[in-house]
């Protein structure tokens, strides 16, 4: 089985940063792609950034130059950087992965809280 655990949420103010993290555990032979996404109050889960094991990223629509989304693959652990944060960039963050074990499956973590304080 694999686990993800996430760690860094918490609250912040408007204008600062803040750095999460999430590290998969677990029989795992490799992990094609990571990401994170967020479901701020009241709203649908929306994809956040997304990066590879080769290391190409994707972000979500004006997230691209606050937020860098970056991957460790010795650690199996992928981080996210948010800078320059807002108030609506409070949310539910979740951190999921593909992972190839004896096949492909897609796993969550338990998502961490990020409070932005205006």
């Amino acid at each position: 089985q694999v686990q993800l655990v996430e760690s860094g949420g918490g609250l912040v103010q408007a204008g600062g940063s803040l750095r999460l993290s999430c590290a998969a555990s677990g029989i795992i032979f490799s992990i094609p792609q990571m990401a994170w996404y967020r479901q701020p109050p009241g709203k649908q889960r929306e994809l956040v950034a997304r990066i590879t094991s080769g290391g190409s990223t994707w972000y979500g629509d004006s997230l691209k130059g606050r937020f860098t989304i970056s991957r460790d693959n010795a650690k199996n652990t992928v981080y996210l950087q948010m800078n320059s944060v807002k108030p609506e960039d409070t949310a539910v963050y979740y951190c999921n992965a593909q992972v190839r074990t004896a096949g492909l499956n897609e796993y969550w973590g338990q998502g961490t809280q990020v409070t932005v304080s205006a």
